[in-house]
């Protein structure tokens, strides 16, 4: 017993997890603009509506435009209980705007500053993050 709720199996977790998604989107299907609301992320700036928009796209395996239950699961499967290849691809997968398989500087420092809009973390700007990220990481100076 603490604090966090106890699930005892997996149809018992899918039950409640559905619950909670049907109660959040009665429709069934989850928008961008229920997205935004359901964690809190209306009224950003311009970058950090980009990388929410991206996010969304990527959990929205079919691209019709809406995550429906399947996608929600696939999407809490890979946060809560994904291994740490599973996250890293779909991280690489998101910071990979152009899906030319390369992460280059301005893709990062586009990440940079959505993440910035979002946190409002401002000791140092997202050129000058982006600049020493890649000063120790492309080792090669081809900028990716």
């Amino acid at each position: 017993m603490g604090s966090q709720e106890s699930l005892p199996d997996p149809p018992a977790q899918m039950h409640h997890y559905y619950s909670k998604f049907m109660r959040e989107c009665p429709s069934g299907l989850l928008s961008l603009h229920e997205f935004k609301r359901l964690l809190d992320l209306q009224g950003l700036d311009p970058q950090g509506d980009i990388y929410i928009k991206r996010v969304f796209d990527i959990f929205d395996l079919n691209q019709d435009g809406f995550i429906d239950f399947l996608e929600f699961i696939a999407a809490i499967n890979l946060v809560i209980r994904g291994k740490i290849d599973q996250k890293l691809k779909w991280y690489f997968k998101l910071y990979d705007a152009d899906g030319n398989g390369c992460i280059d500087k301005k893709e990062l420092l586009s990440i940079f500053r959505a993440i910035q809009a979002i946190n409002g973390y401002t000791n140092m700007s997202a050129e000058e993050f982006t600049n020493m990220i890649f000063q120790k990481i492309d080792v090669n100076n081809d900028g990716k």
